[in-house]
Order: structure tokens, then C-alpha cells, then sequence
């Protein structure tokens, strides 16, 4: 019998300002992928609560922009489908962002 794969992501940034956006792939189970370091990132995000859930709707959020960056994650995660996409524009967003941002390397 073979161990299921735990997650097989695809993960693209666009940086904004000008510069070329950039994909990186993860595997977990075993871990793989053109991620740096894809067997620590797959640790820290085992270890994460929900890591692909959007902010909950009519969340109140401070006004403070991080920044153009923006980021979406597509594959698959403890067997389900996984198309998320972050942002910075609010402080929301910045939290949700840095829960994961070891995938934004």
C-alpha cells in the first residue's frame, strides 16, 4: 500500500512593481519539489491550522497596505483541491500572508 501524498502544490508569486513573477512546486509525502528546503516546509505547514482558508467574510481588518505583492497557491492539500490567493492590502491579508510566506520564498 502507498502512503498518500500529504500535498502537491504549485506556487506562484507576482512581486509587483515590475518584477517577473517566479513558481516554485512542493510535494509532501515523501518531500520533493523546486521549493528551497521542501522537507522543512512541508513540517511548518503540517503544523498549520487551515493554511489555505481565505479570511473569514466581514472579518474586520485594519487599513494598512503591505505592499503589490501577490501570491496563489493551486494543487492539492490532505486530499482536497487548494486554489488560494494572497495578498497584502489589508491587515488581514498581511497576517494570512506571513502564515505561510516560507512558501513565497
Amino acid at each position: 500500500m502507498q502512503a498518500a501524498v500529504l500535498a502537491a502544490l504549485t506556487i506562484t508569486v507576482m512581486p509587483g512593481n515590475g518584477v517577473a513573477s517566479h513558481t516554485h512546486t512542493l510535494h509532501c509525502g515523501p518531500p520533493g519539489g523546486t521549493l528551497p528546503k521542501p522537507a522543512a516546509a512541508c513540517v511548518k505547514l503540517t503544523k498549520l491550522k487551515a493554511p489555505f482558508d481565505p479570511v473569514p467574510e466581514g472579518t474586520m481588518c485594519s487599513q494598512i497596505y503591505g505592499g503589490p505583492q501577490v501570491a496563489r497557491v493551486r494543487g492539492t492539500y490532505r486530499g482536497k483541491k487548494v486554489n488560494a490567493l494572497y495578498n497584502r492590502k489589508n491587515g488581514c491579508e498581511i497576517a494570512r500572508w506571513k502564515r505561510i510566506s516560507f512558501l513565497f520564498t
